[in-house]
C-alpha cells in the first residue's frame, strides 16, 4: 500500500481546519451551515493548516536543509499571504460591491430580483492564518512518517 506522509498531513490538516470552522460557526450561531465543511474563510485557514502540515511534514521525512523543505517554505509562504493580504481584501470588496447592489436595487424598487451575491468571506484574518498555521505543524508534527 502507497502511503504518503506529507499528502496525509496536507489533507488531514485541511479536514481538521474545514471541521473545526463547522463547529466554531455552530457554536457561535446555534445552526449548522454545512458550506463552513468545504468553503473558504473563517476560522482556523484550512489552507494555512495543509501547507503548515506538508511542510512539517516534508522537513521530518526529507531533512530541514533539503531542497524539498525550501520548496514546501516558499510555497506556504504565498499561501498564507494570500488568504491574509490578497483574498482578505478581495472579500472586503465583495462585501461592499453587495452593498452597492441592495441599495440599487431599493432605489428601483426591484425588490424581486434574484442577483446572485458575490462571496464575501474568502480570506483570512492574520490570526486565523496562525492558527491554521498552528494546527498544520501539530498535525505534521504528530503524523507518522510510516
Amino acid at each position: 500500500m502507497i502511503y504518503n506522509p506529507v499528502l496525509v498531513a496536507g489533507i488531514i490538516g485541511w479536514g481538521a481546519a474545514q471541521i473545526i470552522k463547522f463547529v466554531l460557526y455552530f457554536i457561535q450561531n446555534a445552526s449548522m451551515q454545512l458550506e463552513r465543511l468545504y468553503g473558504s474563510g473563517g476560522m482556523p485557514s484550512s489552507h494555512s493548516s495543509l501547507v503548515s502540515a506538508a511542510f512539517v511534514a516534508t522537513g521530518r521525512m526529507c531533512g530541514w536543509e533539503s531542497p524539498e523543505v525550501a520548496i514546501m517554505f516558499v510555497l506556504a509562504a504565498i499561501v498564507m499571504y494570500d488568504a491574509a493580504n490578497v483574498r482578505l481584501e478581495a472579500g472586503k470588496h465583495a462585501k461592499q460591491l453587495n452593498e452597492i447592489m441592495l441599495r440599487l436595487l431599493a432605489q428601483d424598487g426591484d425588490k424581486s430580483s434574484k442577483e446572485k451575491e458575490f462571496k464575501e468571506l474568502l480570506g483570512h484574518t492574520p490570526l486565523q492564518v496562525v492558527c491554521g498555521a498552528v494546527l498544520g505543524i501539530v498535525i505534521g508534527a504528530l503524523i507518522p512518517l510510516r
